[in-house]
């Protein structure tokens, strides 16, 4: 597995890459098609110290891509509580599989599931148009609809983005492109 180790408003230590290092190489034992684990360690200038440090993990695997973002005081608490979510995601994705009759891969083993366990499904299904426009114009569109995120067909890019609020108040943008 490619580990890619980058720091964000901070120098990574020897020690810090080491310990990442050794933590994140473990995952292969979980996930053996694991093909690159990219991890951004960052500090923030929040006004809130107890997470201003950022460990944000993602992790690539044939047919799957998880992510996993923890923040604390810590960097090194940062990294434990990020590869945590990942470990728990990668159980999840497992049992998924196995639930859909696709063979478990090699590695963590899996509870058995019980008749009382219900697969989530689509229950739902939405449809509505998509202008096209910009990400100004997305954005108060998504404002005015009180919504988290909005989805529409980007006039500066000629496809189809999505755009979020936020945890910071910010906003993102999601560009997908097909793999």
């Amino acid at each position: 597995m490619n580990i890619i180790i980058t720091g964000k408003k901070m120098e990574i230590s020897d020690v810090l890459r080491k310990y990442v290092e050794k933590k994140v190489k473990k995952l292969s034992r979980y996930l053996p098609n694991a093909s690159e684990a990219r991890v951004e360690l960052a500090v923030e200038g929040t006004k809130d110290a107890e997470h201003s440090q950022v460990a944000q993990i993602t992790l690539r695997s044939k047919g799957a891509i998880l992510r996993s973002e923890e923040r604390s005081s810590d960097i090194f608490a940062s990294v434990d509580a990020a590869l945590d979510k990942i470990y728990r995601q990668i159980i999840r994705y497992k049992e998924k599989r196995y639930r859909r009759g696709r063979a478990p891969e090699k590695g963590l083993p899996l509870p058995e599931a019980t008749d009382a366990e219900e697969t989530p499904r689509i229950v739902r299904t939405k449809r509505f148009p998509v202008r096209p426009m910009d990400e100004g114009e997305a954005i108060e569109q998504m404002e005015l609809l009180g919504h988290d995120f909005f989805i529409f067909f980007n006039t500066n890019t000629g496809q189809l983005n999505v755009l979020y609020r936020r945890r910071d108040g910010n906003y993102g943008l999601i560009e997908p492109e097909l793999t």
